[in-house]
């Protein structure tokens, strides 16, 4: 499969009061943890999707804006939508530094033609840690149109189509998507 890799690093970072991506976790910053997380799949490119450029962003990976005004992460995914090469597009939020590995790779085997993976933790969805068809970015761009900018409703919309399969995470499965938002979540 053709897969393309985004780290999302748009949020203001406002309950955390700093840059997330910076914070040391497991003796190396966020943004690092993730970026080295992503490689280890062996996308075809990885890109970076924020409001602005961050200093610390790495030779080889490319930075996608938000497209203004931004709409959080729905902008992100929809402008990184329409940049990527391949075929697919696995999204990883910022501040979940304990997705794993094995956790990806797993979803990235789910993927059927046309069809994305999306995990879900009983009837909500988790966008942040998805696999998106690149033929999901008019719909991308059909919700940033509109008046509802929830990822939630978006991704119902793309079950509905067949664009996304939904994928029960499965108990022990949780942990992975646990959001970084305190700087007690650190310790």
């Amino acid at each position: 499969m053709n897969i393309s890799a985004v780290l999302l690093v748009g949020g203001e970072s406002r309950r955390m009061g700093q840059d997330k991506a910076t914070l040391i976790f497991r003796g190396k910053p966020l943004w690092q943890n993730q970026l080295d997380l992503l490689r280890t799949l062996q996308p075809e490119e990885i890109f970076i999707s924020a409001r602005v450029d961050p200093p610390w962003r790495p030779s080889g990976v490319q930075f996608v804006s938000d497209e203004p005004p931004s709409r959080g992460p729905l902008s992100g995914l929809s402008a990184t939508l329409a940049r990527i090469s391949g075929d697919y597009l696995l999204a990883l939020a910022i501040d979940m530094p304990l997705m794993g590995e094995n956790y990806l790779r797993l979803i990235c085997n789910l993927i059927e033609p046309g069809r994305g993976v999306l995990p879900m933790i009983v009837d909500r969805a988790e966008p942040l840690a998805a696999i998106y068809p690149k033929g999901a970015g008019i719909d991308f761009i059909t919700a940033l149109s509109g008046s509802d900018f929830s990822l939630q409703s978006l991704t119902k919309k793309l079950v509905a189509t067949g664009k996304l399969n939904p994928v029960k995470v499965l108990e022990g499965e949780g942990k992975f998507f646990r959001n970084f938002n305190d700087l007690s979540d650190f310790d």
